[in-house]
């Protein structure tokens, strides 16, 4: 199985500092979903592990969680892509899960899922807390900064444990090198 798991906001969707509340708040950065087609078209099986703590904040409930992935879905399907998995953590930062990243929780859970290692699959996120989860997995972590202008401007700024991570401007960048190496 070629597994790859991605963030949601600010990966797959624009994120937003007053969190995405309502599924007409969800938008895909564009390209985004263009580039999960790509992977899906190459045999990739694509899953998403999202903080989601505005549940916990009373921002949202999980109702309307599951309708704005049902979006993201609804996306998807009709640009030829799909998302087969998605693991959320509801909780409050202050919750001290084992879900929440930095923990590696949903990424074991989408692993034990597939009954599969984490060992080389490949985790996309824009935050550092994103690449403390996946190196706390096993799992292979790749950066996106949609600010980027080359990995050698971003590189200097990040913290010397992070020097050897990937960093790419976004999703499709992320995906070409993807499907590069996987040809």
């Amino acid at each position: 199985m070629k597994l790859v798991i991605l963030d949601r906001d600010g990966v797959i969707d624009r994120e937003s500092a007053a969190y995405i509340k309502t599924p007409d708040e969800w938008h895909p950065i564009p390209g985004s979903i263009e580039a999960i087609a790509a992977l899906n078209q190459r045999g990739f099986t694509v899953a998403v592990a999202t903080n989601q703590s505005g549940v916990a904040r009373g921002y949202y409930d999980e109702a309307i969680l599951q309708r704005i992935h049902e979006k993201m879905h609804h996306y998807c399907e009709r640009g030829g892509a799909h998302i087969d998995f998605i693991a959320y953590c509801p909780h409050h930062p202050d919750a001290s899960c084992l879900c929440r990243k930095p923990a590696p929780g949903m990424l074991h859970r989408i692993a034990a899922h597939y009954n599969t290692s984490l060992q080389g699959v490949p985790f996309v996120g824009d935050r550092l807390t994103d690449i403390d989860t996946a190196i706390a997995a096993g799992a292979t972590p790749y950066f996106l900064d949609r600010h980027l202008i080359s990995e050698q401007t971003l590189s200097p700024l990040l913290p010397s444990k992070f020097s050897a991570v990937p960093c790419f401007s976004d999703l499709h960048a992320f995906t070409e090198h993807m499907v590069f190496q996987s040809e």
